[in-house]
């Protein structure tokens, strides 16, 4: 064999029998082909993948053969009426507990109506008519009437009573979410017995009167907005301010109430303002009077450890 002198001749006569053997091994008898044929239906085979299934049929699970079968759609029919059972035993449960209806009546309010009640709330002296109005036996919308009782003013005073009790905390160096939730807590609890308290009082007078749960549970809780007064004038401008703020706010809703529950606590002659001899009447004038007193001794018990 004829080799070269230089180091890079050897080696190139050295690897061209190699390139030889590799090509005729891939090279089948039919000539010199780089690539193989995959297009065929024996490429499967070749590959070593013919064992593997091609989709969920070749598996074992049909598809479609679930959907098919009757007693899958007895179960799916039997689950979904089971499910609207249960869907309709739960409102009905609920609604006689918290009547959901009942709940957006109270809500049906607008810019007009909050900027009216909120006035009529700080300065009730000048309003005459006190009269909720009816439509078909069924009292309007708060939207529409003045009058009416809503819970958005109530809701909203709450939480609008939580947040400025959190600040005026903080000027005095003690606030802490503890704290805060313990004032909102108790806030919360004197609502509900104050409540609970007005029922157990109807019961007992056995007065027979339209108001219900949540018509108390709104008028026990327009106090929150004179006790916002309150507090933040008593932030702004001291101790003197909050005192005489309170103190307008609470005639002011001691006020709104006897003009108010007189219509739906007294009879029709203690409503036009004749005087009342029964004792029955006597006692229904007590407990309005003993609701509307209540309000301002709230007022006072749930601000004054907010002004330092």
């Amino acid at each position: 064999m004829d080799y070269t002198a230089t180091q890079s001749g050897f080696r190139q006569r050295k690897l061209q029998p190699n390139m030889r053997l590799r090509n005729t091994s891939v090279d089948g008898p039919e000539g010199s082909q780089l690539f193989e044929d995959t297009s065929g239906p024996a490429a499967g085979s070749q590959t070593g993948y013919s064992n593997q299934p091609a989709g969920p049929q070749a598996a074992g699970f049909p598809a479609q053969s679930i959907l098919s079968d009757p007693m899958s759609n007895l179960a799916m029919a039997y689950g979904s009426s089971l499910a609207s059972q249960g869907r309709e035993m739960v409102d009905k449960n609920l609604d006689r507990f918290i009547p959901i209806s009942k709940l957006k009546y109270y809500f049906a309010v607008d810019t007009l109506y909050v900027g009216k009640k909120l006035g009529l709330l700080v300065f009730p002296y000048m309003h005459e008519n006190w009269e909720v109005c009816y439509q078909q036996d069924t009292p309007v919308a708060p939207r529409f009437d003045v009058n009416a009782p809503d819970l958005y003013i109530p809701a909203m005073g709450f939480i609008t009573y939580v947040l400025v009790a959190g600040l005026a905390l903080g000027t005095q160096n003690k606030f802490s979410p503890e704290l805060l939730g313990v004032q909102a807590s108790s806030a919360l609890v004197w609502l509900i017995m104050e409540v609970l308290a007005v029922l157990l009082s109807l019961y007992l007078v056995t007065v027979n009167t339209d108001l219900t749960t949540i018509d108390l549970l709104a008028f026990s809780g327009y106090k929150y907005v004179g006790m916002i007064i309150g507090v933040v004038a008593g932030l702004l401008f001291g101790r003197l301010a909050y005192y005489l703020s309170l103190l307008w706010c609470c005639v002011a809703i001691f006020v709104f109430m006897i003009r108010t529950l007189r219509l739906k606590l007294l009879s029709e002659a203690a409503a036009e303002g004749r005087l009342v001899r029964g004792t029955r009447n006597q006692l229904r004038m007590y407990l309005t009077m003993s609701i509307a007193a209540a309000q301002p001794i709230f007022m006072y018990w749930l601000t004054y450890h907010l002004i330092r």
